[in-house]
């Protein structure tokens, strides 16, 4: 299941003049112990609506994405990581659970439902273990109490005043762009100030402030868990001088320049993890929330479907995932194996010398990822989006075993059964051929399904809920929000 694949890593990667080197990996706990104290820091970067074609490391040619490509040159490309709880909030409160949703009630959308309290989030269970915390970005986990200071992060990134466009300049903007601002009431999504006061682009603001966050506690161990606005949609005000470095065309030219952002502050970051001798020393995972939107241009390639009217197929679910730790994982590889995003809070758990916690559906993936285990880290991966009150396009009951893929809509349709080996793009359904497959998979899944917990109920928060927190900075948690 681990492939070297040095020449694909390196698109985009030679002409930034990274030159991965081959490495003896270490095991986790060989890491830490190599590392001394502190040990090994982690950043979880956790894109919006990023497809599984819309990098140069995953086969794309019109966006160049030398930076992200430079973590797979580094690190480990998975090429079978799936999202079980689609789309943002559900994918979310998974991967920060580290479990199935539905273990929680979460069988859809579900915005608002809170996590359980009976067991820690991934931030808590680090900031237990003497971590700095740090969250960047987008929240949309939990109830609307459970902001991310109450939930196990010690410091939050403020979220910087938005450009509002007076009448005039509303004016002046091109018909694509007015149209969409206009809607808003003049108020822009990605421009943004810096404390300075000058406009810069959200992503861009987010980088710095992550710089920042690495500046200020490389001496200690950290969690940096970035999950940028980027690249949901609207990526309309995207910047000329973003999208002018892509050959990307139509309206996916915008949301390429908003890709390209994203890519810089990768680059932003892994400079300031040169600079302070910390590469080797960090763990950094990159991935997306969902498969592309469909609507602004992304792209699933080599399979179909995303988000928006694609969701009963492969491209909303698998998405583009990336581990980089130079020295303990080996760079330049490939792992084809099954995994989850729920597998990022076990291997995280391992790394820093811990037990993964009883509640984690996860695994470890390090030891597949260094040879010491083969096949795929889950030999079944499932899907249940059944929420009643949930948009009829986000229903999904689905089963992933091997090459297969076995799906439905709804509880009452017939099971459908792809060969994504031989057919990516699911023109061909194969149930019929194989029933002694799908009543394997489908047995499979009414096993899983009998070990979920009911459907959660949203509850009814009376009473001025806290905003967002707005301004420059950080925010660091009150004994009160640090409380469990």
């Amino acid at each position: 299941m681990i492939r070297a694949v040095l020449p694909l890593v390196f698109l985009g990667v030679v002409a930034a003049g990274v030159v991965p080197v081959a490495a003896e990996p270490l095991a986790p706990e060989q890491a830490n112990a190599s590392l001394g104290s502190p040990p090994a820091n982690v950043i979880l970067i956790y894109i919006d609506d990023l497809g599984y074609g819309d990098i140069g490391c995953y086969g794309c040619k019109d966006i160049p994405t030398p930076n992200i490509d430079r973590l797979a040159a580094e690190g480990t490309r998975f090429t079978a990581s799936y999202i079980t709880n689609p789309p943002c909030c559900p994918s979310r409160c998974s991967m920060m659970m580290g479990q199935y949703a539905q273990r929680f009630g979460k069988y859809g959308m579900s915005r608002g439902l809170p996590i359980p309290e009976d067991r820690p989030t991934l931030a808590r269970f680090l900031a237990d273990q003497g971590y700095v915390t740090g969250q960047i970005g987008k929240w949309d986990i939990g109830s609307k109490l459970q902001r991310p200071l109450r939930v196990g992060f010690t410091e939050v990134a403020r979220v910087p005043p938005k450009k509002q466009y007076t009448k005039k300049e509303l004016a002046e903007l091109p018909e694509v762009v007015r149209s969409m601002l206009s809607k808003k009431g003049g108020q822009s999504k990605f421009m943004c100030f810096n404390e300075a006061g000058d406009m810069i682009w959200l992503t861009d603001y987010d980088g710095d402030s992550m710089v920042n966050f690495v500046e200020r506690h490389k001496d200690n161990p950290f969690f940096l868990y970035w999950s940028p606005e980027a690249v949901h949609s609207p990526s309309t005000e995207a910047p000329e001088r973003l999208m002018s470095r892509t050959t990307a065309t139509g309206r996916r030219r915008r949301l390429a320049g908003a890709i390209v952002s994203v890519d810089d502050q990768v680059g932003k970051l892994l400079k300031a993890l040169d600079e302070h001798g910390l590469r080797e020393k960090t763990l950094v995972i990159f991935s997306s929330d969902n498969g592309a939107n469909g609507g602004e241009g992304g792209s699933s390639t080599p399979y179909s479907g995303g988000k928006g009217q694609g969701t009963q197929r492969e491209g909303w679910v698998r998405v583009p995932t990336i581990f980089s730790m130079p020295g303990t994982l080996p760079e330049g590889n490939e792992y084809d194996g099954l995994i989850a995003n729920f597998d990022f809070y076990s291997t995280i758990a391992t790394l820093a010398g811990q037990l993964i916690p009883e509640h984690c559906d996860g695994v470890d993936l390090f030891p597949y990822l260094q040879g010491k285990e083969t096949g795929d880290a889950h030999e079944y991966l499932f899907w249940l989006n059944n929420e009643p009150g949930d948009a009829v396009r986000r229903h999904l009951i689905a089963v992933r075993w091997k090459n297969w893929r076995l799906y439905k809509k709804y509880e009452s349709d017939p099971w459908q059964l792809f060969d994504l080996n031989a057919d990516p793009l699911e023109t061909k359904d194969l149930a019929a051929k194989h029933p002694e497959v799908v009543q394997r998979m489908a047995s499979r899944h009414a096993a899983w399904s009998k070990t979920l917990a009911p459907l959660g109920e949203i509850p009814k928060i009376r009473g001025r809920v806290p905003a967002g927190l707005k301004g420059h900075g950080w925010v660091s948690a009150t004994a009160e929000d640090s409380a469990k």
